[in-house]
């Protein structure tokens, strides 16, 4: 089993406000992956730097433990917290994200200790990938010493590339798309 784990804890900074309280089919980015991935998943968590935060947006939350690592710290919380084998982690930012392609993702991590995507370029994206529980001390241990890296983790784990092929009809070019500037939020909604 694993649950999904929605990244919701960054600052920002590159949009100039709260990304993920901006709308699309009238709701935000949050509440639009939330409802997305729990139509799939029975266990949908937020991973959050401050409980706090996104009061109006249900679901059950995680909270930083070891807070300042940006998504490594998020993913941390997530392993220490939630029963299951492994967490599918999902950055909220990611409007196109797929949930049947994050199931396959997890049916292809096998004995592996994670599961990526590597991109044509060599790129990966560590914000739609399974993490199993077995990281959780590799974590600490990265975060313990200044290393905030999520491809540190990956390239340190027992770790599946997969490459978007595999995930045959699922894929799209645009499921990795990430909200970070005015000019991304512009595209998404004039599409």
């Amino acid at each position: 089993m694993a649950a999904v784990v929605i990244l919701a804890g960054g600052k920002s900074r590159r949009m100039g406000r709260d990304k993920l309280m901006l709308t699309l089919d009238g709701q935000t980015l949050l509440e639009t992956a939330v409802n997305r991935f729990s139509d799939m998943f029975d266990d949908v968590y937020i991973s959050v730097a401050d409980e706090e935060k996104y009061p109006d947006i249900s679901g059950r939350r995680i909270v930083d433990i070891l807070p300042g690592a940006g998504p490594l710290s998020g993913l941390h919380a997530a392993l220490r917290f939630v029963p299951d084998d492994g967490v599918f982690l999902v950055a909220a930012d990611l409007p196109y994200s797929c949930p049947s392609a994050a199931l396959r993702m997890i049916g292809l991590c096998g004995e592996k200790e994670a599961c990526v995507i590597r991109l044509p370029d060599y790129r990966l994206e560590p914000l739609f990938a399974y993490y199993k529980k077995s990281l959780l001390r590799r974590c600490e241990e990265l975060i313990e010493s200044g290393e905030f890296r999520m491809s540190e983790l990956l390239n340190s784990a027992d770790t599946r590339f997969i490459g978007p092929g595999e995930l045959g009809e699922l894929w799209d070019e645009k499921m990795l798309r990430n909200i970070n500037r005015p000019e991304d939020y512009d595209l998404l909604i004039s599409c």
